[in-house]
């Protein structure tokens, strides 16, 4: 398979099309190959228009959906990034790629270690990684001017928006049963307020999702 041509494609189908114009992001993801995060048996559909399951309940997000999180949360060089539930490390990937000096936390230690392989084949060095529970961030490396979480949630921790610097932004797809929405949360004044980007609806990542509530 010809994945240079696959990934050209996929920032030309899916990508530009979803109103993802920031010359920076299109650059990152047509050189960033996408099939060194996927598992050996999905190298082939790495590049489709879906979801890609790295590990059960466990996927990097659709090409589209992350390009345009990541337009919204404006990386630039220099910007201290965290990426939250980060799998295998692709959306890491593609915020260092922009130049943001980037964080990526993910819970479960062999997707940390394929991470760490899949950044080191890909020569991406500015991005440092740490395994343990998301819904408390990473305050070591804090304040963030961005925070992304690969996935989606039912609940967004406090912890997170916490370690936003000021003016710094999180991007966080919410679900609602089967629907979803993509959130930018924006940090002024130490009050974070929070705007609808797009409809998406990626699985809820691990720790993530709604205590059942009671009720008579």
């Amino acid at each position: 398979m010809d994945f240079a041509h696959a990934r050209y494609l996929m920032v030309e189908t899916q990508v530009r099309p979803s109103d993802v114009t920031d010359l920076s992001i299109l650059a990152a993801m047509r050189a960033i190959p996408r099939e060194a995060f996927a598992p050996a048996a999905l190298k082939q559909v790495a590049y489709a228009d879906r979801e890609l399951e790295v590990a059960p309940g466990r996927a990097l997000m659709r090409p589209r959906d992350l390009g345009k999180l990541i337009q919204a949360l404006a990386p630039r060089p220099g910007a201290r990034a965290l990426e939250i539930a980060g799998a295998t490390g692709y959306g890491a990937a593609v915020l260092a790629k922009c130049g943001a000096q980037t964080t990526l936390l993910e819970p479960d230690p062999d997707l940390n270690f394929a991470a760490v392989a899949a950044l080191g084949a890909c020569g991406v060095d500015n991005v440092d990684t740490a395994s343990t529970d998301i819904t408390a961030g990473w305050a070591d490396a804090a304040p963030y001017d961005i925070i992304m979480l690969n996935g989606s949630a039912e609940t967004v921790p406090e912890a997170w928006l916490a370690q936003l610097a000021e003016g710094g932004r999180l991007g966080v797809i919410v679900r609602s049963g089967a629907a979803g929405h993509a959130r930018l949360y924006t940090r002024s004044g130490g009050v974070t307020a929070f705007r609808v980007l797009f409809d998406a609806a990626p699985p809820v990542a691990p720790g993530l999702a709604a205590r059942p509530q009671f009720a008579f």
